[in-house]
C-alpha cells in the first residue's frame, strides 16, 4: 500500500478475498444465454479472453522465475522477499476490472455489438493512437505520479517493489488503475466514433499492452541485440526490459510506457540505459556452490511451486484438496504427461547464504512415481544426470532432500559414489541433521518415546540408539523392528529398548508418514507426533499435537526466500536442505550417503552456529490450527 493511501485505493471487491471473481457471475451467465439466443459472439467471447489473459500472464510470471533462478540475463541481482509476493498478491484484480468494462460497455453501447472477428483499418487506427496520444499522454501522466502528492499517495505502492516480477506490472491502486485504463481506451474509443472496431482490435490491443507490460517488468533481458543491430532507430520505439527496470532503481529517469522516444525527447533517459543493456545480455548462468535437489509430491504440488502460483508458493503446501483445482484437471493432466516425457531436472528458486549460492533444482516426477517399479531406472538415471551435471559445473554440494523417502531406490545416494569414485561434488542425504533436530525436538524431562516405524533406516536406527544411550526408552510396536534394532545394539544399550502392544503413557511419538489412523487413535490424548520423515503424516487426530517434519527456522541472512519449502512456514528449511549448506559453509569434504553418518552433536552445533534455530513446541501448535 501507498505511504498515505489516498481516496480509492483499495479495489471495490477486495473483502470477497478469494470470491472476488463473483462479481463477473451474472455478466457470464447472461452473455451465454444472450449467445444462445441472438448468436452475438462479441459478448460471450469476454470470458474466454479474460481466462486468456491470466494464462498469458501467468505463463511470464512462471518464464521470469525460472530465467531469473537461473541467472542468465539477470538485471537486478537484489532478492525479493514474502512481503512482495503478498503486496502483488492482488495482481488479478485489474482482469476482473478489464472484464466489468467490457461486459457494461457491451451493454451500453449498441455499436459494438455484431462486431467483426478483424478491421485492417481499425487495427492501423489501433497503432497509430497508440504511437500518439496514448504514449503521449502517459509519459506526462507518469510524471505526474512522481510528484510527490502523487507519490506518496498512490504509485509508492507500485515503486515498493525494486526487483521486479511480471505482476508487479499490475499491481496498482485502484484509481490508479482507472486513470491508466482510460489512457489506454484512446484507441478503443477512436475505432468506435470512426466504425472501425472489431473484436481484434478491442482485444489484442489489451494483449499487447500485457506483453509489454511484462517484458518491461521480467527482470531479465528479452529483446536480442540483433533486432537493434538491423533498424537503430528501433531504440527510441521499443524499450528494453532493463530500461524499464532502471525506472524501478532510479526512480527519476525511463518514464515512457512502451516506448522510449518521449524520453529522449523530453530529457529523462536514464544515461546507463545502455550499457546495463548490454551488461545484462552478456550475463550467464549463475554457477551455485550448493543445489538442493527435489521433487514434484502430489499432484496439485505443481502450482505450489515457485514456478507455479506465487500466492501459493507463499503459503505452507496443505495436503487437503482444494474443490477449485478440480477446474484445473486439463492443466494438472498435462502436468502429468510431462513428467512421462520431460528428462532433465530444471532449476526453480535462487537463494544467497552469506558468500554460498544456493539453488533448488526439482526432479520433473511425482512422489507416487518413486514407488513404481518401472519408474525407478528412469528416476535413478535422472538423479545421476544431476549429480553429473553439478560435478561438471564444478558445485561444491548436492543435497538429495525428498528423494531420501526410499533407501531402496539408490541406498540414500551411495549408489552414485561407488559408480562414480572421481565425484568432486560431495553428495549429502543430510540424515546426521535429521537425527540431531529429532532429539532435540524431543521435550526435555522425557522418559519415554514411542518409535513407529514401518522398516529400519539409518534414521530410525541413530534415532533409536541416541535415545537409548541418553536413557530414555525406546519403545517399538513392531516386533521385526525391535529384533532388527537389539541385534545391532550392545547389551547395555538394549536395555531401554522395548517391544510393547500398548503404548502406555508415553506422550512423545517418533513417527514416518506412514503412521496409520488406526495407530494415532492409540496414542493419549495430548500426544505430541514428531515425524522424522521427509513427509508428513495424515493427521487424524484433533486432540494431539502434530509437529513439522524436521526443520529450523533460517537466519534473517538466508535472502532471496519468497516461497515455503512444501508444508513449511515461511523462512522455515528442511534439515536435508540445511545440512547442504553447513556441509559446504564447513568445508566437509566427504560425501554424506549410504551408511555414512556424522557427529549428530557436531552436526547439531554447527547448525546453531550458523544462525539455524530450533522450531518450538508452540510452531507445532500454530501447525496444528
Amino acid at each position: 500500500m501507498a505511504s498515505k493511501p489516498g481516496i480509492l485505493t483499495e479495489w471495490p471487491w477486495t473483502n470477497l478475498g478469494k470470491f472476488k471473481y463473483l462479481v463477473l457471475a451474472p455478466f457470464v451467465v447472461h452473455s451465454i444465454y444472450s449467445y444462445m439466443k441472438d448468436g452475438d459472439l462479441g459478448y460471450v467471447i469476454i470470458l474466454p479472453y479474460l481466462v486468456f489473459r491470466f494464462v498469458h500472464n501467468q505463463i511470464w510470471i512462471s518464464l521470469a522465475r525460472y530465467r531469473t533462478a537461473k541467472g542468465d540475463n539477470r538485471i537486478v541481482e537484489r532478492s525479493i522477499e514474502f512481503d512482495q509476493v503478498d503486496r502483488e498478491s492482488n495482481w488479478d484484480d485489474q482482469i476482473i476490472f478489464n472484464g466489468l468494462l467490457y461486459y457494461i460497455g457491451y451493454l451500453r453501447m449498441e455499436q459494438v455489438h455484431n462486431l467483426p472477428l478483424w478491421r485492417t483499418d481499425g487495427m492501423i487506427i489501433v497503432a497509430l493512437m497508440h504511437i500518439g496520444p496514448v504514449e503521449f499522454v502517459y509519459y506526462w501522466f507518469h510524471r505526474a505520479l512522481h510528484h510527490h502528492f502523487l507519490y506518496s499517495r498512490y504509485h509508492s505502492h507500485h515503486h515498493s517493489s525494486i526487483v521486479t516480477e511480471p505482476i508487479t506490472a499490475f499491481v496498482h491502486p485502484f484509481a490508479e488503475i482507472i486513470a491508466y485504463y482510460g489512457i489506454f481506451a484512446i484507441p478503443a474509443v477512436a475505432t468506435a466514433l470512426t466504425g472501425t472496431s472489431s473484436i481484434a482490435s478491442f482485444a489484442l490491443y489489451v494483449i499487447f499492452t500485457d506483453f509489454m507490460n511484462n517484458i518491461g517488468h521480467c527482470n531479465f533481458e528479452v529483446i536480442p541485440k540483433w533486432i537493434f543491430s538491423i533498424f537503430p532507430p528501433l531504440k527510441y520505439l521499443i524499450y528494453t526490459s532493463s530500461f524499464h527496470s532502471l525506472h524501478h532503481t532510479q526512480f527519476r529517469t525511463n518514464y515512457s510506457l512502451f516506448m522510449p522516444l518521449y524520453d529522449f525527447v523530453f530529457g529523462t533517459m536514464d544515461k546507463s540505459s545502455d550499457t546495463l543493456y548490454e551488461k545484462s545480455l552478456a550475463k550467464k548462468a549463475e554457477v551455485p556452490d550448493v543445489v538442493h535437489l527435489t521433487h514434484l509430491t502430489t499432484l496439485q504440488s505443481i502450482y505450489h511451486l515457485r514456478l507455479g502460483f506465487s500466492s501459493w508458493a507463499s503459503k505452507p503446501h496443505t495436503t487437503t484438496s482444494k474443490w477449485y483445482l478440480l477446474l484445473m484437471w486439463p492443466v494438472t493432466l498435462w502436468s502429468i504427461m510431462i513428467t512421462w516425457i520431460y528428462s532433465h531436472t530444471f532449476v526453480v528458486e535462487r537463494n544467497l547464504f552469506k558468500d554460498l549460492k544456493l539453488q533448488t533444482w526439482a526432479i520433473p516426477k511425482f512422489r507416487r512415481q518413486y514407488f513404481s517399479q518401472w519408474q525407478k531406472k528412469s528416476i535413478n538415471k535422472l538423479i545421476e544426470g544431476a549429480i553429473m551435471e553439478a560435478d561438471r559445473k564444478g558445485i561444491k554440494v548436492l543435497s538429495l532432500g525428498l528423494l531420501n523417502q526410499e533407501e531402496k531406490l539408490n541406498s540414500n545416494g551411495e549408489a552414485y559414489t561407488r559408480k562414480h569414485p572421481e565425484l568432486k561434488v560431495k553428495v549429502v542425504d543430510g540424515s546426521s541433521l535429521v537425527v540431531a533436530v529429532v532429539l532435540n525436538s524431543i521435550p526435555k524431562g522425557t522418559s519415554q518415546v514411542v518409535l513407529q516405524a514401518r522398516s529400519l533406516s539409518k534414521v530410525v536406527c541413530s534415532i533409536a540408539l541416541a535415545l537409548c544411550q541418553r536413557g530414555i526408552k525406546v519403545v517399538t510396536l513392531d516386533e521385526e523392528v525391535y529384533k532388527r534394532l537389539k541385534e545391532r545394539f550392545t547389551p547395555e544399550d538394549a536395555t531401554n529398548l522395548v517391544l510393547s502392544g500398548s503404548t502406555g503413557v508415553s506422550k512423545t511419538w517418533l513417527v514416518d508418514d506412514g503412521l496409520s489412523e488406526a495407530e494415532q487413535l492409540k496414542a493419549p490424548k495430548g500426544t505430541l507426533f514428531i515425524p522424522y520423515s521427509p513427509f508428513p503424516p495424515k493427521k487424524a487426530r484433533k486432540d494431539c499435537f502434530y509437529f513439522n517434519t524436521p526443520a529450523m527456522i533460517s537466519p534473517k541472512h538466508l535472502q532471496n526466500v519468497d516461497s515455503c519449502e512444501n508444508w513449511l512456514p515461511r523462512r522455515v528449511m528442511s534439515a536435508w536442505r540445511i545440512a547442504g549448506i553447513l556441509h559446504a559453509i564447513e568445508g566437509w569434504n566427504e560425501h554424506e550417503c549410504g551408511n555414512m553418518m556424522f557427529d549428530v552433536d557436531k552436526v547439531w552445533k554447527a547448525s546453531l552456529d550458523h544462525g539455524f534455530s530450533p522450531l518450538t513446541m508452540s510452531s507445532a501448535i500454530e501447525s496444528k490450527t
